[in-house]
């Protein structure tokens, strides 16, 4: 028998599916790591059947954007499983890899600064002023390189940028070695307080919307940090 209407084709609504995915990743709304809600909640809320979700993910997993998490669902690939251990042990093995790094985000942290003053959420603009007040607590002296490298993945969040969140989850667990180094090594007694201010100063120029202001500010902490390191190589006599 016929039917009276004509039947969905499901290779195209799972392209849609897919596509609509695709894009929702490439703005970083989802975001790399970033768990999914299940094929039967998806299905709902795009309005579609769980079949054109399930085709629609496989393809994606195919594409390299999803991978399977153990025990069910899916989540955005992140990097950071594949590179970042081998970066983290390159930073710890290569003195040189230290300075290196700095001046890597000298470059692409100002650039994020700018970004996250004229995108930033009202909500992104808060969780970067509660990262800059955690490193002003006294009471939180030992955690401040955890406290800084939030704030710095904070700022990130905030530059709206697929891309530049890509590169944060490679490089998350170098830069935490980085800061660590910073704080425990490179920095003289007694600098807290200037390390404190420019990261209000940073703070303060992002909740500003000034993307210039926001820039330098990322810039002048950045080109205090490498001016610590002797030589441009860190540990090197």
């Amino acid at each position: 028998m016929i039917p009276s209407h004509p039947v969905p084709d499901r290779t195209k609504v799972s392209e849609r599916v897919r596509r609509s995915l695709a894009d929702m990743i490439a703005r970083g709304e989802l975001a790399p790591g970033e768990r999914l809600p299940g094929e039967r909640q998806l299905a709902e809320r795009m309005g579609v059947s769980r079949v054109s979700v399930r085709a629609a993910l496989q393809q994606l997993k195919t594409q390299g954007f999803l991978v399977a998490v153990q025990g069910g669902g899916t989540r955005v690939v992140s990097s950071v499983g594949g590179m970042d251990p081998p970066l983290a042990a390159l930073v710890r093995l290569k003195s040189e890899s230290l300075s290196d790094l700095a001046e890597i985000r000298l470059m692409l942290e100002s650039w994020a600064a700018n970004r996250a003053a004229r995108f930033a959420t009202a909500e992104q603009v808060a969780e970067i002023d509660a990262a800059a007040r955690r490193m002003e607590d006294p009471r939180r002296a030992l955690h401040r390189a955890e406290d800084d490298v939030a704030f710095h993945l904070a700022v990130g969040r905030a530059a709206a940028s697929p891309i530049y969140m890509h590169f944060l989850s490679v490089v998350q667990e170098a830069l935490g070695d980085l800061l660590a180094f910073h704080h425990g090594a490179l920095f003289a007694p007694g600098s807290a307080d200037t390390i404190v201010g420019h990261h209000a100063a940073i703070r303060d120029a992002i909740a500003s919307r000034d993307p210039g202001l926001a820039e330098r500010a990322m810039r002048a902490h950045l080109e205090w940090v490498l001016a610590h390191y002797p030589d441009g190589v860190p540990g090197e006599d």
